[in-house]
């Protein structure tokens, strides 16, 4: 038998249903809506069987120790301290502490228009709903900030408080998610970094991908699922907003800032330029000249 609730230390907040029904009739947290939320430590036997799933979005966060979690029709998947479990509604789950070393849980109900599309984006491309998380801490710090709104009372402030604590924690479970587990996001990071500090230098996506020490092809796919954008994009965005700076601040001509910024040809600069910025160099300096007169 599972223990649902009742552990030493643990603190506990649910939305009475009449007033989760009022709620999601109000402007914004019928967007994002706290319907519980709670911390559970060294829950011991802690467990759920759900076989239709939860109305709501649950997730959880484990601090310490660890547990297992099945969703679906997968096979249950350990859950590893730092890790946050995000399961949709609907959709039928199991979850419980490990028997010798159980899990210290944060853990909310969520629901509304917001959360559909911060689960959908967290589980796209198949992803796990086990997310590596990169800043647990500030994860924690959202969720306890919701939970102790709703321990003040259930008025609409204290509603919209935990709101904006829970889209922050979501934010953040989400943004983990694009990144990849922390090694690999390490990997990217330090990629990018080098092209930051790089930005006239040659490069190829081969070269970059060994700096990782990955393969071009799984380099490319973590890039982009990690930055949003190919490699290719994102050096010629760091190009341009280099650029921008240096034809505010200094005088040098639109030839001397394309070397700059890595590009030989002043006439292929201009165009990318003018792709990212809609005008060209020398125009987006007439016009950063006329705004800084405007503004004096």
């Amino acid at each position: 038998m599972y223990v649902h609730e009742g552990f030493l230390g643990q603190r506990l907040r649910v939305i009475p249903r009449p007033a989760v029904r009022a709620a999601q009739s109000q402007p914004i947290v019928r967007r994002l809506l706290v319907t519980d939320v709670g911390y559970f430590p060294r829950a011991a036997q802690h467990g759920r069987v759900r076989a239709t799933g939860a109305p709501e979005t649950i997730v959880m966060v484990c601090t310490d120790g660890g547990g297992w979690v099945e969703w679906g029709d997968r096979e249950p998947v350990r859950v590893e301290r730092g890790s946050a479990v995000v399961l949709p509604p609907g959709v039928r789950h199991r979850y419980r502490a490990d028997d010798d070393d159980p899990w210290t849980l944060w853990w909310a109900h969520v629901t509304g228009s917001d959360v559909d599309d911060f689960v959908d984006t967290i589980l796209a491309e198949g992803r796990s709903p086990i997310v590596e998380l990169h800043d647990v801490f500030a994860v924690v710090e959202s969720l306890d900030e919701a939970l102790s709104a709703l321990e003040k009372d259930e008025t609409l402030p204290m509603l919209l408080t935990a709101a904006g604590a829970a889209w922050r924690m979501l934010a953040a479970i989400t943004s983990s998610a694009l990144r990849g587990t922390a090694a690999t996001s390490d990997r990217i990071r330090q990629v990018q970094d080098y092209l930051r500090t790089n930005l006239d230098t040659d490069f190829s996506v081969p070269e970059l991908a060994a700096m990782a020490g990955l393969s071009p092809s799984h380099f490319s796919a973590l890039f982009r699922g990690s930055v949003g954008t190919s490699v290719k994009d994102y050096l010629k965005r760091l190009r341009s907003a280099r650029a921008r700076e240096l034809l505010i601040t200094t005088e040098s001509p639109i030839s001397e800032v394309a070397l700059t910024v890595g590009y030989d040809d002043a006439l292929y600069f201009s165009r990318q330029f003018r792709s990212i910025n809609g005008v060209s160099p020398s125009e987006f300096r007439r016009q950063a000249a006329s705004e800084r007169v405007t503004r004096t």
